[in-house]
C-alpha cells in the first residue's frame, strides 16, 4: 500500500471566486455613469484582483 498526499485545488477555487468579483467591480468601472461610481468599480476590480493573486500564493 503506497502513501500519497492529496492535493487540494482551493486556490483555483478562491482565485476564480475573487477574480468573478474584480470582473464585476470592472463592469462597475465601465458602466456606470458618475465618476464616483467609476471610482468604487477601479477600486474593487483592482482590490479584488490583487487578492486573487494572493489567494494563488497563499495556498500555494
Amino acid at each position: 500500500m503506497s502513501e500519497g498526499s492529496i492535493e487540494s485545488d482551493k486556490e483555483v477555487g478562491v482565485a476564480l471566486a475573487l477574480g468573478a468579483v474584480a470582473v464585476v467591480g470592472a463592469a462597475v468601472m465601465l458602466a456606470y455613469p458618475g465618476q464616483i461610481g467609476k471610482a468604487w468599480g477601479f477600486a474593487a476590480a483592482f482590490v479584488f484582483a490583487t487578492l486573487a493573486v494572493g489567494a494563488v500564493q497563499l495556498f500555494d
